[in-house]
């Protein structure tokens, strides 16, 4: 017994705006009836004591912390730029 129709991966191609010929229906419900079965193989493992995890490994964050800190100077940064105008960078327009 098929898990999946034809008429629903039909449905599901064009929900995903995919133009699919019979041909390739068939071929699609086939494959995706084999990856639900292979799928439905995790139902019958004993996952009893075991935690659900979002990962396998033990992923830690390792950016730094989100902390403020003293930057350069409104007047540092300014005084390299080669134009400013009332204490901002002064860039050519790109708008007509």
């Amino acid at each position: 017994m098929s898990r999946i129709s034809k008429d629903e991966v039909k449905h599901v191609a064009n929900l995903a705006r995919l133009a699919i010929t019979e041909e390739e229906a068939d071929m699609f419900t086939k494959q995706l009836d084999d990856i639900i079965t292979y799928a439905e193989q995790l139902n019958e493992l004993d996952t009893e004591g075991v935690e659900p995890t979002t990962h396998v490994l033990d992923l830690k964050n390792v950016l730094r912390k989100d902390e403020p800190k003293r930057w350069i100077s409104k007047e540092e940064a300014l005084k390299n730029a080669p134009d400013q105008q009332d204490g901002q960078f002064k860039v050519p327009s790109v708008l007509e």
